[in-house]
């Protein structure tokens, strides 16, 4: 069975990511794979809310963890919505489904002293790959952008003059944010580094390796990771925490919730809120060291 349909939709109308389109394409697959054992049959079209719950079970079952089983049927759901939609469905099985509970990640971000231990007290060199993981380390921190847009910034994205980075979001949403002082220098020293390269294949792409081809995920994360052990005991140290670092800090010095969640790229003031658990409790320990009722 194609969904070549469906997934030229998202790609193409919705605006979808490549990325997300094939974490879609793998689930209805995942699913189309169960029914076909199970049920044997292929029609995704004519499956009953049932047979979708014993896939639920299955996944339950087999160990896959809640917030990964909604985002599958999430995937279906999506998929049915579509044939709704194109007219190849009258009823979807999945109108009624209620999610799976899930129980809310709280992210630790890193504290100021542990961004500072790293981009302050740590000796980077002055060779292409310390560079460029120092102009990384403080794109994550002073901008708050996600791994996947960092990865994507292009040459042409930088505007040294107005001192802005353009970032392409989620749906392709694009948004300005500003680029410290401290970023233009290091962005300069990595550049020059970056231009002596014996050949840059991905010639429009910022970030490269020494090969001179466009970064991927596990070397943004691993370059994360390595640096941020030396300086935080931590469990998870990964971009994710330094965007979650960089828009705590920012609400620890009284910015506005709006603004941060216009930097953070997020559609919703309600998205931007699960950072504000960090805030309140530096003002509850700032109110307690301040109020007069509690010298004791």
């Amino acid at each position: 069975m194609s969904f070549k349909f469906f997934l030229d939709y998202l790609l193409l109308e919705k605006n979808y990511s490549k990325n997300t389109v094939d974490a879609y394409h793998r689930d209805l697959n995942s699913f189309l794979e169960f029914i076909e054992k199970e049920f044997q049959t292929t029609e995704i079209s004519g499956i009953h809310y049932s047979q979708i719950r014993s896939w639920i079970v299955f996944m339950v079952e087999s160990g896959i963890s809640n917030r990964s089983v909604n985002r599958k049927i999430s995937a279906l759901n999506t998929y049915y919505k579509f044939l709704m939609k194109v007219g190849d469905l009258e009823v979807n099985p999945l109108a009624k489904h209620k999610a799976l509970k899930i129980s809310k990640k709280i992210q630790v971000p890193f504290s100021e002293k542990e961004v500072g231990v790293v981009l302050d007290d740590f000796e980077f060199g002055d060779d292409f790959e310390s560079l460029r993981d120092k102009l990384m380390i403080e794109l994550f921190y002073s901008t708050g952008i996600r791994r996947i847009e960092l990865i994507n910034i292009k040459l042409r994205d930088i505007d040294t003059s107005n001192q802005l980075l353009k970032v392409l979001g989620k749906r392709n949403k694009e948004r300005f944010v500003p680029l410290l002082p401290s970023v233009l220098t290091s962005l300069k020293n990595y550049l020059e580094e970056r231009n002596s390269l014996v050949q840059i294949i991905d010639k429009e792409m910022l970030f490269l390796t020494k090969k001179g081809v466009k970064v991927y995920e596990n070397l943004v994360y691993r370059i994360i990771n390595e640096y941020f052990s030396l300086a935080s005991s931590k469990v998870k140290k990964s971009p994710h925490i330094l965007r979650h670092s960089f828009a705590t800090h920012l609400l620890n010095q009284g910015a506005d919730l709006n603004s941060v969640k216009e930097l953070l790229g997020h559609s919703s003031l309600a998205a931007t809120q699960v950072y504000t658990h960090n805030s309140i409790a530096e003002l509850k320990k700032v109110y307690l060291d301040a109020h007069p009722r509690n010298q004791n």
